[in-house]
């Protein structure tokens, strides 16, 4: 891969930003059109940043700086995400602690202590990396989630949505992580499901009145089965009691689960003979006893509980399994309601540590999800002949986002937003909300909210959002209900009961409540918020915080609000709408059951509009294989590795342009290095051209008479107008896309045919015209690769100090011409296609031929030039009947073009084609030699070949004149360079001739 240009090109120009102030120039700049807010998602700064995180903010930076060049005032806020298992997680691993328990002896205050100093463990490479990728983010005044104004703000919107009667607390089964010690919300746990082989298990419960009979019920989940209470079964299915085997069994499983699990030879006896097998209702198996799997447990003992009947749940399907559901209270969110609703126990048979508890001796303390601990449990099955088969079964499984842990369902004592009483809200909402890519509002982001859940807003952690609940003791646990009103609660937690509670909304409540002073500055984070007891004002009797945190989603989630401390400062900025909702935000994909879902959540459960009204989701960025990037396949590729090879641009030129916004993106380095030969060093090279020829003048007005000049105005005019459409719809993708191939368009096609126009007569005109395409390209490139903009603007001298202080382009209407145009793209086929015709005869280019012949409208003649030039013929002629021979060539390219090529070489045009190939190799020579156009020189050719002498004697004055020579001599012997000109071998060596010289 080719050594950039770009890294010393950006140094260079975030030095002038730096010190011209640029970037604070901007926000300060006129907005005539008013503000356009932005949000930025608040990342952590306790982890080296990546190339996805690079993705967004490319994004985000990009819309910021067209809206800014649109006419709009784009402030530019950072914010850091402080809290959650990240930094726990961090910590953990420094204090080589791996629990709840080791953290609380370590002690809880000083490990508070260190997840603080962790927060901004990788702040300055998240600062360096925002600056150097040219990310303008206002990092001196960002919001910090764990400031005491932020969380202030956090219990205000709390206690709103409590007062809306929108929170409660329940004994829910939830998804648990084990190793964090903590529920995660429906939102978190989307985010970690992987496809796993598992052992699912076929059990036989055998019927306590009908010994020798068993009812068969399937689990991928083996290690719930310690907590089986009860069998569920559809009243309305038929099942079937198949004949007794070789060993006396009989089995009762549904009728359409029979060929699946006892095999096909057994279900295709069972439709016809009913002496096989006897086929009865659901209803009928309603009530009937079976006998505990395990002969050292027995839950219904140990509760006073009816437990190990079959009842009827309407869960139950014949999709897999055997019809029949087993079913652990607590472990499973349709097994606790069916257990609450029939009074099944409910009794813990696993720690919240994921080890089986003292009930299952056999197993106590033992890891469930062990392969060595289900191994075990089935052994025991089949040993006691309770195990009918077992067999792999690929599913999803949820993991834990943060650690990776198997998740478990568990049922916990949680405190939940009641999201599914705005579940209508939410869903309105939404429909105002323009998305990128649009098939998300109502595809995976509408789904999630049709099918939305209660958010499970408590957290058994330490380092978060204290809850701002007190509880006081005394007699009776009572909970908030969904109408605000305090009821009863089927609960078995551990805290003593109490009878009153209180949400506190703000810090001077605290204190108004609080039984001893408390300091302005305060830090309201645990331990030392535990510590704060208050005065019930019911009853008088002392109150204590219970002691969860928030999930750290609800942090991020109170944004728009807490980062103004509303509603205790900056309430105007809210109120008026000066700062909310936001016009735009962008994140990865994953966002959508995240970031974007607690926005619209908090949102919504405050009764206020969408938070946002633009929202660009973007896909994830992969390995070049498609892999997921992470440090443990060692395939991450860090930003700060990229710079120094290809420039921040090139990286984010690549990630808009390889793929649209919402797709996948497998990141490749040949992907980068390609932008940057064939769309940036194109670009300068035009640059250097332009420099050349310009003499360092500011750009003057076009005044465009020339064919070429007048249509690469037209074709800038209808550039301008479609990126800017494309832009105004967040079309990233499109309009990098767009602007790579008008580059392309501009060296090809422009600056190659108009190479000598910039040596003659019409120089001025020609400077003119591409001094105003570079300018205008600078400020179109602006948004998407700011400091190659910015260093391409500079050097064509554009009037104002920087790119990013000008206004976005607007049409040029009086250089429009769709008429010209569209010649042009037809002259450009013919051309395409007579290239393809050279290529298949292998003649080379410099090899003139006699004409080419076009079946269609005849060209203006200024036109037939440009395509004569081009291809190196003498004429071009447009016929309704091509001609035809063995020296013609005739195909058919895009656009409907058919082309004939007059292949004929007559010695005249052999003699032309060898004077072509003089003059490259001699100016191939000069441009090594690192020659200015002013430097002359002498040329020196040794050859024996008689035609390349003669070539060489007649044509020696437009030889001088084609390269700067003041003399050309032939010569028997001596140094050069060895080359070949159709077939014969030819020495070249030039000498610059000093000053004076002759």
């Amino acid at each position: 891969m080719a050594e950039s240009f770009l890294p010393k090109l950006e140094e260079d120009v975030l030095a002038f930003w730096k010190r011209e102030g640029i970037f604070e120039q901007s926000l300060k700049r006129p907005a005539p059109r008013g503000r356009f807010v932005f949000y930025e998602g608040p990342p952590y700064a306790n982890g080296v940043p990546g190339v996805h995180h690079m993705l967004s903010r490319a994004y985000k930076d990009a819309v910021a700086r067209y809206k800014t060049m649109r006419g709009f005032h784009v402030g530019r806020r950072a914010g850091w995400d402080t809290h959650g298992l990240p930094v726990e997680m961090a910590v953990e691993k420094l204090l080589g602690v791996k629990s709840k328990r080791e953290i609380e002896q370590f002690g809880v205050e000083k490990f508070i202590a260190e997840c603080r100093k962790n927060v901004f463990a990788m702040k300055g490479e998240w600062e360096q990396f925002t600056e150097r990728m040219g990310y303008w983010l206002d990092l001196q005044d960002a919001y910090v989630t764990m400031t005491p104004e932020y969380i202030e703000s956090c219990w205000w919107i709390f206690k709103q949505i409590s007062d809306r009667g929108l929170l409660y607390e329940d004994f829910k089964v939830v998804p648990f992580c084990t190793r964090c010690g903590t529920a995660l919300s429906s939102h978190e746990m989307a985010q970690g499901y992987k496809e796993v082989e598992d052992h699912s298990v076929f059990v036989k419960f055998e019927l306590v009145d009908e010994p020798g009979t068993f009812v068969l019920a399937w689990t991928t989940t083996p290690w719930t089965l310690p907590g089986n209470v009860a069998l569920a079964v559809d009243p309305k299915m038929y099942y079937v009691r198949t004949a007794p085997n070789e060993k006396g069994e009989r089995f009762i499983i549904a009728r359409e689960r029979m060929p699946y699990v006892l095999g096909a030879e057994m279900g295709q006896a069972m439709t016809v003979s009913t002496e096989i097998a006897e086929l009865i209702s659901g209803d009928q198996l309603i009530g009937r006893k079976y006998k505990p799997l395990f002969d050292f447990l027995d839950l219904g003992k140990e509760t006073g509980k009816v437990a190990y009947k079959i009842v009827a749940g309407d869960f139950v399907t014949t999709d897999e399994g055997t019809g029949v559901v087993h079913t652990a209270v607590m472990y499973g969110a349709d097994d606790f309601a069916l257990g609450t609703k029939l009074d099944l126990p409910k009794k813990h048979t696993v720690n919240p540590d994921g080890t089986f508890n003292e009930l299952v001796k056999p197993w106590q303390g033992q890891y469930v999800k062990d392969e060595t601990t289900e191994k075990a449990i089935m052994k025991y099955l089949k040993d006691n002949h309770k195990l009918y088969k077992q067999e792999p079964v690929t599913h999803d499984y949820p993991f834990c986002w943060r650690c990776d842990t198997p998740l478990l369902y568990y049922a916990k004592d949680s405190w939940f937003f009641k999201t599914t009483a705005v579940k209508k809200e939410l869903l309105k909402a939404n429909q105002t909300i323009n998305w990128v890519p649009s098939y998300l509002k109502d595809g995976r982001f509408g789904e999630w909210l049709s099918n939305v859940v209660d958010w499970a807003i408590s957290r058994e952690r330490y380092w978060g959002i204290p809850l701002p609940i007190w509880e006081c003791q005394g007699g009776g646990r009572r909970a908030l209900g969904v109408e605000g009103k305090p009821k009863a609660s089927t609960s078995t937690h551990h805290s003593p009961p109490t009878t009153h509670q209180v949400i506190i909304g703000s810090f001077d409540e605290l204190r108004k409540h609080a039984t001893t002073p408390i300091p302005d500055d305060f830090d309201p984070h645990r331990p030392g918020i535990d510590a704060i007891v208050l005065k019930c004002p019911k009853c008088g009797g002392n109150m204590r915080r219970v002691t969860e945190v928030a999930d750290v989603w609800f942090d991020s989630g109170c944004m728009p609000f807490a980062q103004w401390h509303y509603p205790f400062e900056n309430r105007e900025l809210i109120d008026s709408g000066e700062q909310y909702p936001a016009d735009f935000i962008s994140e990865g994909i994953d966002q959508t059951r995240g970031w974007f879902y607690t926005l619209l959540a908090v949102a919504t459960l405050l009764g206020r509009p969408a938070p946002y009204k633009n929202v660009i989701s973007l896909g994830l960025v992969n390995d070049a294989e498609g892999k997921k990037m992470s440090k443990r396949l060692g395939n991450l590729i860090l930003p700060k590795e990229l710079f120094p090879r290809f420039g921040s641009d090139a990286v984010r030129f690549s990630l808009y342009t390889m793929s649209q916004a919402g797709d996948f993106k497998n990141f490749d380095l040949k992907g980068v290095d390609t932008v940057v030969k064939k769309t940036f060093l194109i670009l300068w090279n035009v640059r250097s051209f332009y420099q050349l020829h310009a003499h360092g003048r500011p750009p003057s007005p076009a005044k465009p008479e020339h064919l070429l000049d007048r249509w690469v105005l037209a074709r800038l005019n209808r550039f301008v107008t479609e990126m800017t459409s494309e832009l105004e719809q967040y079309g990233l993708t499109t309009a990098g896309r767009q602007l790579a191939a008008f580059v392309t368009e501009l060296s090809t096609w422009y600056v190659r045919r108009s190479r000598d126009r910039f040596r003659g007569e019409e120089r001025d005109a020609a400077v003119a015209t591409l001094g105003l395409v570079l300018e205008t390209v600078a400020k179109l490139l602006a948004p998407l690769s700011p400091m190659v903009a910015e260093q391409l603007y500079r050097d064509v001298q554009g009037s104002a100090q920087s790119v990013h202080l000008t206004d976005w382009p607007q049409p040029l209407p009086a250089h429009a011409d769709e008429a010209l145009l569209a010649l042009m793209d037809r002259a450009r086929s013919v051309v395409e296609t007579g290239h393809a015709l050279r290529k298949d005869a292998g003649i080379r280019l410099r090899q003139p031929l006699p004409q080419l012949v076009f079946v269609g409208e005849r060209f203006p003649d200024e036109v037939a030039a440009v395509v004569a030039d081009e291809l190196n013929v003498k004429e071009v002629h447009s016929a309704k009947k091509l001609p035809t021979g063995n020296e013609w060539h005739t195909l058919e390219g895009e656009g409907a073009s058919i082309v004939s090529l007059d292949t004929t070489v007559t010695d005249e045009l052999k003699i032309e084609g060898i004077e072509r190939e003089l003059v490259r190799n001699l100016s191939a020579l000069r441009k090594a030699a690192k020659l200015t156009r002013a430097d002359r020189i002498i040329v020196t050719a040794i050859t024996q070949d008689d035609t390349l002498r003669a070539v060489i004697e007649q044509h020696r004055e437009q030889l001088k004149r084609a390269v700067g020579a003041v003399r050309i001599e032939l010569v028997e012997a001596g140094a050069g360079t060895p080359v070949r000109i159709d077939g014969a071998a030819v020495t070249l060596s030039i000498e610059r001739v000093s000053d004076g010289a002759a």
